[in-house]
């Protein structure tokens, strides 16, 4: 009689946990490992059995179809109760308030263009630079950065370089599975887009080292380097040196460092991040980089702030182009943010509100993920310690079918293929999970239909083989 069992007859026989000569616990991780261990694994299963499965899961999906439901899990974008937390940020102004910053320049007017400097010593603070390093922008890091590539489409960033829209065989690196929106960027202005494989230490350095040594039409490359989108992974301290230590063969070539979720822990074991501008200092590259964050996922998406960092050779032409583009951005909602926090100290004290808020979403997702596809083997995702996303492979060949199928069962999310360049992923496998959302309740319905329809899609794949 095997351990389950005993346990399984001694209560049914009338002993209760307590008389059982098992502590409680022990009986039920017995229990919990023995049914999982029943549960078959998909891949080794007879035609007959996943035939069966799968009727089982369609019934399961019909029901679930037959509600009507609509429920998003697209976008990485915070809930009603990460908003509420920063409401106290329009209060900050009264009529009384002063509205001379320490530049001397009164907010409500024009003026400043790289924006008040207790702005840029905060976001200095974030980014690890010198606040004479920082430009301050408006609502959306995304706007600097397409404004960054489109300043270097048409003016050379080093002198002797053509501007790139001269060549026409240009490339940028993309770090793969990544971000839609980056490559969204790249493949607007006409380049190739080299997809680059993602470790568990970041991009493949051995391939960017090469490709970026040897050929002079690669201009650039993506990078999420601390809770990389969708992955979760943070760049390896070897990792941000070999970056920083890159020969490139293009004078002109840049780091598109994004560092979107820099202070965004969910876990009471955060990742940490080398400074790579400083490791760039070092190895005589400072031009190489050029940071970026904002407060899209700290304060209000559409009314945040955001900045960029850079070398003062490249801001120098960066605000070149600024200085034709716009006067000043809105220095009223940079001071509004600079009073509610305080300081750098104030910005990370708000996100520990956040993390009470994202940790349990986050493990509606893994624990649904862990209870529902391990067992079955037809699964593999990461378990990041902070980020906005959970990324899963499902079984390769099924990410499109699974996508559809959870469309149609009323439950959104990021396309199949988004975080590949051109939307193609080689094995149709990644899918990009958003938890942060949806309320807790709709993300436990939300989540129970993505298990069924990830193991619907891969029975339906292994009884057509």
């Amino acid at each position: 009689m095997s351990l389950f069992s005993f346990c399984q007859n001694a209560e049914n026989a009338g002993f209760s946990k307590k008389t059982c000569i098992f502590p409680p616990v022990v009986i039920e991780y017995i229990r919990s490992f023995f049914i999982k261990e029943s549960i078959m694994n998909y891949l080794n299963c007879s035609a007959e059995e996943l035939e069966r499965e799968y009727q089982s899961l369609k019934n399961k999906y019909d029901e679930e179809k037959a509600k009507g439901l609509n429920l998003n899990m697209a976008r990485g974008k915070p809930g009603k109760e990460q908003l509420d937390l920063s409401n106290g940020i329009l209060d900050v102004f009264t009529s009384e308030s002063n509205f001379i910053g320490d530049d001397g320049v009164d907010i409500r007017n024009y003026g400043i263009l790289d924006g008040i400097y207790e702005c840029r010593k905060m976001f200095g603070q974030v980014l690890g630079v010198d606040s004479e390093n920082v430009m301050i922008g408006g609502n959306s890091s995304l706007n600097m950065m397409f404004d960054t590539i489109s300043c270097m489409m048409t003016k050379p960033i080093v002198e002797g370089c053509d501007a790139w829209y001269k060549v026409e065989n240009r490339k940028f690196l993309c770090p793969s599975p990544g971000y839609d929106r980056h490559f969204g960027i790249t493949g607007y202005y006409g380049f190739e887009m080299i997809p680059i494989p993602m470790t568990e230490n970041g991009p493949d350095m051995d391939m960017i080292e090469e490709l970026v040594a040897n050929d002079d039409s690669i201009k650039g490359i993506w990078c999420v380097p601390k809770y990389s989108n969708p992955q979760g992974i943070t760049y390896s301290d070897e990792t941000v040196r070999r970056f920083a230590n890159l020969k490139p063969a293009a004078k002109d070539f840049r780091i598109i460092w994004d560092n979107a979720y820099c202070i965004h822990d969910i876990t009471d074991t955060p990742d940490s991040l080398l400074n790579i501008y400083d490791e760039c200092k070092k190895a005589g590259n400072e031009d190489l980089p050029i940071l970026f964050c904002s407060t899209s996922k700290i304060t209000f998406p559409g009314a945040g702030v955001a900045a960029m960092a850079a070398s003062k050779n490249n801001m120098k032409v960066f605000k070149e182009r600024y200085n034709y583009q716009i006067i000043s951005y809105d220095k009223m909602n940079m001071l509004r943010h600079v009073q509610y926090f305080g300081d750098y100290n104030g910005m990370l004290e708000h996100m520990k509100k956040h993390k009470a808020v994202l940790k349990p979403k986050f493990d509606i997702v893994l624990n649904a993920l862990a209870s529902e596809l391990e067992p079955v083997g037809i699964g593999e995702w990461t378990k990041p310690n902070g980020g906005y996303f959970v990324s899963i492979d499902v079984l390769e060949g099924t990410a499109k079918r699974v996508v559809q199928l959870c469309k149609e069962a009323g439950v959104v999310l990021t396309g199949a293929g988004a975080t590949y360049p051109y939307g193609k992923d080689p094995k149709d496998s990644n899918i990009r999970l958003a938890p942060t959302f949806p309320p807790n309740d709709e993300l436990v319905t939300a989540m129970e239909i993505f298990c069924i329809c990830a193991k619907l899609a891969a029975c339906e794949k292994l009884l057509q083989k």
